[in-house]
């Protein structure tokens, strides 16, 4: 006897909403990569590195910080990439790479989250997980929360280039 045609159509649906998960949130981590290249593009290397408050980060910092937090929680938890991450060199490498090299590992983290996304079956989802520092429970979460993480701190990077551009300006 065959497969009933109902268990079929809900195979191909389960199908396309994995696609389709898989294209949304492979697609948001490329638009947040964007934005963050659209938001750095005016400023010079010195102001990327600069703190415009005696508080907080330099946009730079905030870099390394999403590529360590990207290769940490999806590369190494997930993709099983063997990174391992020292969180506190982040937000205070005395030498830190330039411009560009922050944006060269940048960019390789998030084109590893995007094939790591886009390898992830159906059932892999809902996989337990587990990673330092942080409450997700299934792979999915953990993958939700990066992006999310990702939005926070490029809002913190808008007004970090306000202001760097409100000094500019004298």
């Amino acid at each position: 006897m065959g497969v009933p045609a109902r268990e079929v159509r809900e195979k191909k649906n389960m199908s396309r909403l994995d696609e389709t998960l898989a294209s949304v949130l492979a697609d948001r981590y490329a638009q947040n990569a964007a934005r963050v290249h659209e938001l750095a593009a005016p400023l010079t290397n010195t102001q990327f590195w600069q703190k415009p408050f005696p508080y907080g980060n330099s946009f730079g910092h905030l870099v390394l910080h999403l590529t360590g937090n990207l290769n940490y929680y999806i590369g190494a938890q997930i993709a099983n990439t063997g990174y391992i991450r020292d969180r506190a060199h982040e937000f205070n490498d005395p030498n830190p790479p330039s411009k560009d090299e922050a944006f060269q590992r940048f960019d390789a983290a998030v084109a590893m989250v995007r094939q790591t996304i886009h390898a992830q079956s159906p059932d892999v989802w809902s996989a337990e997980y587990s990673g330092a520092g942080t409450n997700a429970k299934t792979r999915l979460d953990m993958v939700m929360q990066c992006a999310a993480h990702m939005q926070h701190h490029i809002g913190q990077m808008i007004y970090l280039c306000y202001e760097t551009q409100r000094r500019a300006q004298g």
